[in-house]
């Protein structure tokens, strides 16, 4: 049986063992201001060895398993596999190592930015550029729509910005 979603209990566990990562997915993008609906949580982290050793913290704390109901084990898990999905006690939760079109948690961390949820919670999200670039990589037919809006959003960013450098108030 699925768990309900609660993104901020699982956020709150990988803030709590101060996990480095990054937020990618469909909840990125609805951070962003899309209007997608989503029952997970899909994130990138920094695969450093001490990183991955929090990240499995967390991931105890929200009592994860993988499919076949067992614990994931982290390093053996995330080798060669492009996402790991998990159940949770508060839902699914995606770990993505490395996103399509990109080299994963460093490119991203570049453009990424933090996103104040409440709750103390002000994750790290990929960029709206990076998420078309993450969807456009994909090229599946039922992204086709979410591309539209996150390439809309881009455009609408970009005319804001214009009219703010102009000095038009919006």
């Amino acid at each position: 049986m699925a768990e309900r979603f609660d993104p901020y209990a699982q956020l709150q566990a990988l803030e709590r063992e101060r996990v480095t990562y990054i937020v990618v997915g469909a909840l990125g993008r609805v951070l962003h201001g899309s209007t997608e609906l989503t029952d997970g949580l899909d994130i990138v982290p920094s695969t450093r060895e001490e990183n991955l050793r929090r990240l499995g913290l967390a991931l105890d704390d929200l009592n994860a398993r993988r499919p076949d109901g067992r614990p994931p084990q982290l390093e053996r898990d995330l080798v060669g596999r492009g996402v790991l999905e998990l159940q949770t006690d508060a839902g699914e939760l995606k770990i993505v190592p490395e996103p399509a079109g990109t080299r994963g948690y460093d490119d991203l961390r570049r453009r990424a930015e933090l996103q104040p949820l409440g709750q103390g919670l002000r994750p790290s999200v990929a960029s709206v550029d990076d998420h078309a670039r993450m969807l456009a990589a994909l090229g599946r037919e039922h992204d086709r729509e979410p591309l539209l809006t996150i390439q809309r959003l881009i455009e609408l960013e970009y005319e804001i910005g214009r009219g703010i450098s102009r000095g038009i108030e919006l």
